[in-house]
């Protein structure tokens, strides 16, 4: 993990921190998950866990179907969304470095490339901006939700194109 990732964190652990500092702006995205009570809350984390796993697996897939010299990380450095709070900031540079992968690639057509790209960045910037307080937090985590799944599926469709076999 970079310095640079590392250091923009710090914005993000003030974000999750908020209540702490700033309790009139309400509990933040910790009160929002305990207000299913505590068997809720602890579902809806292992649902939550289990489908981002289920994502970085078809993002290492992806990545295991770009030619190896063309791959700019790792396929297993995925993982490293569950490099909590560290996955806010890293999650922008796993979707620059898998878009970068894929250019690299030359398989898929540069439009392609980049439409996934707006929506993988675009997601990473609503899961930040989710963890704002209030109607901001709320409206960018639904955001965020809809343009990970989005995402998600244009994952897997890039993928089966990728191993799907050439015709003359």
């Amino acid at each position: 993990m970079s310095l640079a990732t590392i250091l923009l964190t710090l914005p993000v652990v003030a974000l999750l921190a908020q209540p702490l500092w700033a309790p009139s702006w309400g509990a933040g995205i910790l009160g929002e998950v305990t207000a299913f009570g505590v068997p809720g809350a602890v579902a809806a984390l292992a649902l939550f866990f289990g489908l981002v796993a289920l994502y970085c697996r078809k993002l290492q897939h992806l990545q295991e179907r770009v030619r190896p010299d063309a791959r700019a990380r790792s396929p297993r450095s995925v993982w490293l969304m569950f490099a909590i709070p560290f996955n806010f900031v890293e999650d922008f540079r796993i979707i620059a470095d898998l878009g970068g992968s894929l250019r690299r690639d030359g398989r898929l057509s540069g439009s392609v490339i980049r439409s996934w790209k707006v929506v993988g960045t675009a997601w990473c910037i609503l899961q930040i901006a989710s963890l704002l307080p209030g109607t901001v937090g709320l409206t960018s985590g639904l955001l965020a939700v809809a343009a990970w799944a989005w995402h998600w599926g244009h994952t897997a469709l890039l993928g089966r194109r990728l191993t799907a076999p050439t015709t003359a």
